[in-house]
């Protein structure tokens, strides 16, 4: 506004009076404001020579000086004509640049509190599982302290269990008087378990007997990839040198080429995730039905009804044997899927498998099997429909069925009797922790079935009555 009050007053100190005047504002093309005042002449047709009038271009040069460091005053003070204001919207579009930041920020302080809400969720079911096992060892030990004492008699041993919350002081004179009450003791206790006709779980000289009671599942190690949704563990209940009873064994069973066999030295390496070694197969395997025994993996190659053994040391297959009339991937699975046609299993007895024909009518057949042969020795046909059970598992020569692989309070629900060649209806509960139950092989070394949860691999404690 300064610059063309300026021109306005050099315009009248010049005497220019004319019946029409404007003032135009535009940008030059060196980009600078210029500002025109045009007034029309009444008298004049035509401009005079510039050179007759020095003194009019003198004085609007100076003019025209002046203005140019008013421009520059203002531009450097960034006011509020119109170059500052586009110099001000130049900066605008770089205002936004913390609130950006501020929002990714945020946005990174939602997902940091969501990971410790998972975490803390999982620390608190964890603990849940942890007050759950301590409630049922606590109910575990008051059982057999109510059993440990006979009838009649009195010692400090007998006192303690009248008061179970009190430890009772050992002093150095008594020690050998309490043990040998310990021993002499130990006699009656066994003869109380054996009157209740149960066994205690886990116990490896309870012998055979029908299955009672299943505990709770115990965590041992999880999968953390998507081909460990379903599978196979194992340990083998009968080991030939170099391995052991502890050796464990996994199979993720999520593909259709595996042929991947994890070998652990203990439980433990495997709950950490790094095995000792791992064995390619030869053929791909099927599904979840394998196991280890005697030094071999047993499994159903893909897409085939038959059962082949895996040398463990030899790393080599030494038989293969077709299953007569057995249907394969897909024709007669469990309850869940997953290609279950056949199911291998071991017992106190040996080696079995578990399967269907279209003679059956997709009921369950049982065949007992030469563990270096594979030749069938001896066959049974239930009546338990294999697609209407989640899984199945053999112990002394009983096969047992569960009734779901996906109900959080599932059953053990059918035993067939090898021996007498009947079928029975039970209901001892069995619980799916994680609601997608793929395995369950009975060990009868640990006297534990184990099973494959949702990517879990988990124990069962069971209990045999008395033979």
């Amino acid at each position: 506004m300064l610059g063309a009050w300026l021109l306005l007053w050099g315009g009248l100190a010049l005497g220019c009076r004319g019946e029409a005047a404007s003032l135009r504002r535009a940008d030059d093309s060196a980009g600078r404001c210029t500002y025109s005042f045009t007034v029309a002449s009444p008298v004049e047709a035509a401009c005079p020579d510039a050179g007759g009038v020095p003194e009019l271009r003198a004085e609007l040069a100076a003019l025209a000086a002046r203005l140019s460091r008013l421009e520059s005053r203002e531009r450097g003070a960034g006011g509020s004509g119109p170059r500052g204001a586009e110099a001000g919207a130049v900066r605008d579009p770089q205002a936004p640049a913390p609130a950006a930041r501020l929002e990714a920020a945020y946005g990174e302080l939602l997902r940091a509190k969501a990971r410790l809400e998972e975490e803390k969720g999982r620390l608190e079911r964890e603990k849940e599982e942890l007050g759950r096992r301590l409630e049922s060892s606590a109910r575990e030990l008051s059982r057999l302290r109510a059993t440990r004492c006979p009838p009649g008699g009195e010692g400090p041993g007998r006192d303690a269990l009248r008061a179970p919350g009190k430890a009772p002081r050992w002093d150095p004179q008594p020690l050998a008087y309490q043990e040998l009450q310990s021993e002499r003791t130990e006699v009656p206790a066994s003869r109380l378990l054996e009157e209740t006709a149960l066994g205690r779980p886990g116990s490896e000289d309870s012998g055979c007997g029908e299955l009672v009671w299943v505990g709770e599942p115990v965590v041992f190690g999880r999968a953390e990839s998507i081909t460990g949704k379903y599978g196979v563990w194992m340990k083998d209940p009968e080991p030939v040198s170099p391995f052991t009873r502890e050796t464990t064994w996994r199979v993720d069973a999520v593909g259709t080429e595996v042929r991947q066999l994890y070998q652990y030295e203990a439980a433990e390496q495997l709950a950490q995730g790094y095995p000792a070694k791992v064995h390619i197969l030869p053929q791909p395997l099927e599904s979840t039905g394998a196991v280890v025994y005697r030094g071999g993996l047993f499994f159903q190659p893909r897409r085939s009804p038959a059962v082949a053994r895996y040398d463990l040391r030899g790393e080599a297959i030494t038989a293969e044997k077709e299953i007569p009339g057995a249907g394969y991937h897909g024709q007669y699975p469990y309850s869940w899927g997953g290609y279950t046609d056949i199911d291998l299993a071991v017992d106190e007895t040996g080696l079995w498998v578990i399967y269907s024909t279209e003679k059956a009518r997709g009921a369950i057949v049982l065949s007992k099997l030469d563990p270096e042969t594979l030749e069938i020795q001896r066959t049974w046909e239930t009546n338990i429909r294999k697609r209407g059970v989640a899984n199945s598992f053999v112990i002394c020569g009983t096969l047992y069925t569960v009734s779901s692989y996906s109900a959080p309070n599932a059953t053990i629900n059918f035993a067939y009797d090898t021996a007498s060649g009947t079928r029975r209806a039970l209901s001892i509960p069995f619980e799916n922790r994680f609601r997608y139950l793929s395995m369950v092989d009975y060990n009868p070394a640990e006297r534990q079935l184990f099973a494959w949860d949702s990517f879990n691999m988990v124990t069962y404690p069971v209990r045999l009555s008395r033979p």
